[in-house]
């Protein structure tokens, strides 16, 4: 994985973390173990019936055990849009092994 994630370095992606959340940010450094550093980073904060609120996070770190799916995004899709709302993701839950 970390040899993919060279290969977006210095652009803009979008991470879901193991509890939900939505964090979006340019990819500035990574290790093996995908911890991530992430600049200009915002959360987008989805809750009932009413538009998406965007948190400031600036420079910041997400450990890799917390990583659920990264992927890159198009901003012009994230643009601030108060008559789009939507509901919050469900909670990503670990299911037991068989």
């Amino acid at each position: 994985m970390a040899s993919t994630l060279a290969e977006w370095r210095n652009k803009s992606i979008c991470v879901v973390t193991s509890d939900g959340r939505i964090i979006l940010g340019e990819l500035v450094g990574h290790d093996q173990v995908q911890n991530l550093i992430l600049k200009d980073a915002q959360e987008r904060v989805y809750t009932d019936n009413s538009p998406p609120e965007t948190v400031e996070l600036g420079l910041y770190v997400i450990r890799g055990d917390n990583v659920c799916m990264i992927a890159d995004y198009n901003a012009k899709l994230w643009d601030n849009d108060s008559s789009s709302i939507v509901g919050p993701l469900p909670p990503i839950q670990q299911q037991e092994k068989i």
